[in-house]
């Protein structure tokens, strides 16, 4: 079977959706497909494999937002526009721009949702002139909802099922300024229409999705995201006898993955003489735009008086993530939304690690599917403390939650297993005849 992934890159740092994918994209050709990854606005940053630096990105950054921006760039040269999109360029763009937020992304993305329809029209039709030229795929993956102003374009060109997978649109879109809210929400909504069937990354997503883009429930596959194993080893019984106890974060360092919250709820331990020992170690993507919000932790854990206790690891590589996970005593990224699933949760589990996190999203679907941790109050650093305490305090208690995610991990969370289930729903969709022509009909 021939498929051909679309999947954003960052040309700069770590994101766990485009590690999925790419992981997802690379185990499925071990099953023996033709698979295709399309890297959109940014070349891929990846952990494991291999990043061609020549390959070419379609919908590139710097082409999208300048034509965005005024109808001009919709004129340039074709030289220029290709010079605009060399992979080294984005990267070194990407390397060095602020990543804006959903906040001032209003009327970017309800251009991108329109598609051919939008301010891009040129950069759309780029990618489907590519597509065409190549071998006809069987199925086209879209790495995520916000990618359905293609799938009209897609539709009456390409002519092959689309599926798409559903992994963290809702808190982007509802995050907009409320003048974009719903016109954003209600473009998708039309947009999915003409989408086959959606690949959900969790219960939890799968039905937030059904209600918010109005989809019959028998249009969504859940398919549990699964990470590569290979490397996520357990700390070998150094985290059950280190002092001093230390707790983790691994995740992007910013405010939505709720670090803020755990550095107080660090701060109320540190309070309590049994645990003034404790420490905390946080690592993961570190953006231009988020470095004020860790200088502002740096500066409360200072006046705090325990600063000395911390240490931030920003944008490591795999190996120094393993090495990191493997050193917890506790694991925690309370993130202020509803994750649609959480890798880092798994890659801590697949080290042995017990995890604290909130009682929302995706998160007590998880920890009930893996045994691997507790729940705690959102956005509470009391509760939070309390939780982490509690594990701190029962080393037993915490190595058999330790050991159980452990297990579960591998033998349920596997990539190859979730390349086996969406294996299963791309053959479904691609049984029988050809893709009909597009029909408006309400989903």
């Amino acid at each position: 079977m021939r498929i051909v992934q679309l999947i954003p890159g960052t040309g700069s740092f770590y994101c766990g959706s485009c590690l999925r994918d790419n992981a997802l994209g690379h185990a499925l050709r071990r099953r023996g497909h033709d698979v295709q990854m399309v890297p959109l606005y940014l070349p891929f940053m990846l952990e494991e494999h291999e990043v061609e630096e020549n390959e070419p990105v379609f919908l590139g950054g710097i082409n999208m937002y300048l034509q965005y921006k005024s109808a001009l760039a919709t004129r340039l040269p074709r030289w220029m526009t290709r010079w605009l999109d060399a992979p080294g360029l984005l990267r070194w763009v990407a390397g060095r721009s602020n990543m804006t937020g959903a906040a001032e992304l209003g009327d970017l993305t309800l251009s991108t949702l329109r598609g051919r329809e939008g301010r891009q029209a040129r950069e759309v039709a780029r990618l489907i002139e590519s597509l065409a030229a190549g071998p006809h795929p069987d199925v086209i993956l879209l790495s995520n909802a916000m990618l359905c102003g293609l799938v009209e374009a897609l539709a009456v060109e390409i002519r092959c099922p689309i599926l798409c997978t559903l992994q963290g649109e809702a808190p982007f879109l509802d995050a907009l300024p409320a003048t974009h809210r719903e016109q954003a929400w209600r473009l998708l909504r039309e947009r999915s229409r003409g989408v086959d069937r959606f690949i959900a990354v969790s219960r939890y997503c799968g039905e937030l999705m059904i209600d918010r883009l109005g989809l019959r429930p028998d249009r969504v596959d859940i398919v549990l995201n699964g990470i590569d194993l290979p490397g996520l080893s357990a700390g070998g019984g150094e985290s059950a006898t280190q002092q001093p106890p230390t707790i983790g974060y691994l995740a992007r360092l910013c405010r939505d993955k709720g670090l803020a919250t755990l550095v107080e709820a660090f701060i109320l331990l540190k309070q309590r003489p049994e645990f003034a020992a404790v420490r905390l170690r946080a690592a993961g993507a570190l953006l231009r735009g988020d470095k004020p919000f860790v200088n502002a932790l740096r500066h409360r854990l200072e006046q705090a008086g325990v600063l000395d206790d911390v240490e931030f690891r920003p944008n490591i590589e795999r190996s120094a993530k393993i090495d990191l996970l493997r050193s917890l005593d506790v694991f925690s990224v309370p993130a202020t939304y509803g994750e649609s699933f959480g890798l880092y949760v798994l890659e801590a589990l697949a080290c042995g690690v017990p995890v604290v996190q909130p009682n929302h999203g995706a998160f007590p679907e998880l920890l009930e599917a893996t045994g691997g941790g507790v729940l705690c109050e959102p956005d509470d650093p009391r509760s939070l403390a309390d939780a982490i305490a509690g594990l701190l305090r029962d080393r037993p208690k915490a190595r058999a939650l330790g050991g159980a995610g452990r297990r579960s991990v591998l033998e349920r969370f596997g990539v190859d297993r979730m390349a086996s289930e969406v294996e299963a729903v791309c053959m479904m969709v691609t049984q029988g005849a050809a893709r009909p022509a597009p029909n408006p009909q309400p989903v």
